[in-house]
């Protein structure tokens, strides 16, 4: 039996988590390659703008599991059922188990420790979760913008929360502009998940499994820049592009969330979002290996990024998990601790 903490204060911990914002991670002595700086800035700029409040999700228990080894995530996983076993058997639910730091040592030290499966098994595992969550806060304002309806009459409350998600997914500039049956639809067309083994394979592709400088200095994930100042600093910044940054988050969450709002809103991922609203329309799965075929402008390799996406998704048989749904269970932050935590 895994030892768990409960502790009250941990709303405070999930408040923190939960918020949005860059942090300004300062850059390190470690080599990167190019590969780690990711594409051009047309279709991957980052930001998370916080999101109007959608209504109030039911409370569920929280708890801290604080670890000194990979070893440790692992026995909690399968305290809770979450196996490779019980995967190949079919099983798709997933426990709230939300990682809340890429510890250095896990590129210091454990990913080389460990073997090629194993590592792929943690990561997948580790991450899949978070990306469940990220969806799961984007249905809950789906949801909620499908009850609106076109044409309805909006109370002031509905109009304002409606103002400021079509502000921060880019359909509107300002919360005055009309609310009108164009707007609602854009939304519809911009407010939808992201498929798990897309987020998946991506996040394997853009941060070496996790094992990046940006991923283990500022939970950088995907590879997303920013300008201002924020971030961290390549070692080799590309000519022509400006004094770019890679953003940093102060959480793996923050990471994947701003993520999906970046193929949500930027014009580079259009065609991704109308592939989506194509196939939601024809009551078709939404896969990512089909999301994938989009994704030509993420990456300055075009469709060599695309066929590696590909690649990724077919080794590791990732498209089950475009099925996955989080469980009824409590919220467990995994919290790394010791050295090499952070």
């Amino acid at each position: 039996m895994i030892t768990r903490v409960v502790d009250p204060s941990i709303a405070v911990l999930s408040a923190l988590i939960l918020a949005g914002g860059l942090t300004t991670a300062g850059g390190g002595s470690t080599g990167e390659s190019t590969e780690e700086i990711g594409a051009p800035p047309s279709g991957r700029q980052a930001g998370l703008e916080t999101l109007p409040e959608s209504r109030a999700e039911t409370a569920r228990p929280e708890e801290r599991f604080e670890f000194t080894s990979y070893t440790e995530v692992g026995e909690l996983f399968e305290e809770l059922g979450y196996t490779p076993e019980t995967w190949a058997a079919g099983i798709r639910e997933v426990p709230r188990v939300y990682l809340t730091t890429i510890a250095p040592r896990w590129r210091d030290r454990v990913s080389a420790e460990v073997t090629v499966l194993e590592k792929k098994r943690i990561f997948f595992r580790a991450l899949a979760p978070l990306v469940l969550r990220s969806n799961e806060f984007i249905l809950r304002d789906r949801a909620r913008l499908e009850e609106l309806g076109p044409g309805g009459d909006l109370n002031s409350d509905d109009r304002l929360w409606l103002s400021e998600l079509a502000v921060a997914y880019g359909v509107v500039k300002d919360a005055d502009a009309a609310l009108d049956a164009a707007v609602l639809d854009e939304l519809l067309v911009r407010v939808d998940v992201v498929p798990v083994s897309l987020a998946l394979s991506q996040c394997a592709e853009e941060s070496g499994w996790g094992t990046s400088r940006f991923a283990a200095e500022g939970n950088a994930l995907f590879g997303q820049w920013s300008w201002g100042g924020k971030g961290i600093k390549p070692l080799q910044q590309r000519e022509g592009m400006g004094d770019y940054r890679i953003a940093a988050f102060e959480t793996p969450l923050q990471s994947v969330m701003a993520y999906m709002r970046n193929l949500n809103t930027h014009n580079a991922y259009a065609g991704l979002r109308a592939r989506r609203a194509e196939l939601r329309a024809k009551g078709e799965r939404i896969s990512g290996f089909e999301l994938a075929k989009t994704l030509d402008k993420y990456s300055e390799r075009g469709a060599a990024y695309v066929e590696s996406l590909h690649g990724i998704m077919r080794v590791n048989q990732l498209d089950p998990a475009d099925d996955a749904f989080l469980g009824d269970g409590p919220t467990i932050w995994l919290i790394p601790i010791g050295e090499g935590a952070r």
